[in-house]
């Protein structure tokens, strides 16, 4: 079965550019043209992959991508914008997207982006886990789910994809410049607190006693690993 893709732009002429060229590369292309339906189509259909353009009618690319992130609705989206500057790649990765191209670009350039983006999620998909259980936390990844004692936990974006992130790397620790790079996509490495602040709250809400972590353990000098 072709990998289903959804198109967000609104320029019509690119659109359909690029709709034929991804036809024939055999991907099955949907495009739409505004934030709004793209926004709709995205949290209500299955696709493998968005091509997410910046700048759209009655809803932006950036509110899109951050929308479908607070929904947390997993989807690999590249961002298609004319803006260059570090700063608003910045905030594009920061809200979500999982890759970034500015136009102009190469056809043969969108389609290699394309193509590691679709095999990333394949193999993220194929290694991870769909249920897991450990004592009275469990994940459903089918259904983005966190559940303790049979109770939903309120997680926030960036701390279920955190503790997917670990769960998927359960046999090992990870640092925290990993984490950095493949959960919040940095590309350089700043000195921050983040993770270890993301860190703390899924053990305030997951853990019997967050002072006395068993799920989430600290590795001096290394980084984290889960404990179960």
């Amino acid at each position: 079965m072709p990998h289903r893709i959804l198109l967000v732009e609104d320029d019509a002429g690119l659109a359909l550019t690029l709709s034929d060229r991804l036809r024939s590369e055999s991907y099955d292309v949907e495009p739409v043209h505004d934030g709004e339906t793209g926004l709709y189509r995205a949290s209500t259909e299955a696709f493998d992959l968005i091509l997410l353009d910046w700048m759209l009618p009655k809803r932006s690319g950036l509110d899109v991508c951050r929308d479908l992130r607070q929904m947390r609705i997993g989807t690999p989206i590249l961002m298609l914008t004319a803006r260059g500057q570090t700063t608003d790649k910045v905030v594009g990765l920061k809200l979500g997207a999982d890759d970034y191209l500015t136009k102009p670009f190469e056809m043969a350039e969108l389609l290699a982006r394309v193509e590691a983006l679709l095999r990333r999620s394949t193999l993220r998909e194929a290694g991870a886990q769909h249920l897991w259980q450990s004592g009275a936390i469990a994940v459903d990844r089918r259904r983005s789910r966190v559940t303790r004692s049979g109770e939903s936990v309120d997680l926030a974006p960036r701390e279920y994809t955190l503790l997917c992130y670990l769960l998927d790397h359960a046999d090992r620790t990870v640092s925290r410049e990993e984490l950095l790079r493949e959960v919040w996509s940095y590309r350089f490495i700043p000195s921050t607190r983040t993770v270890d602040v993301h860190i703390g709250s899924l053990r305030q809400k997951l853990e019997d006693d967050p002072r006395q972590p068993k799920l989430i353990v600290t590795v001096p000098g290394q980084g984290y690993r889960l404990g179960a």
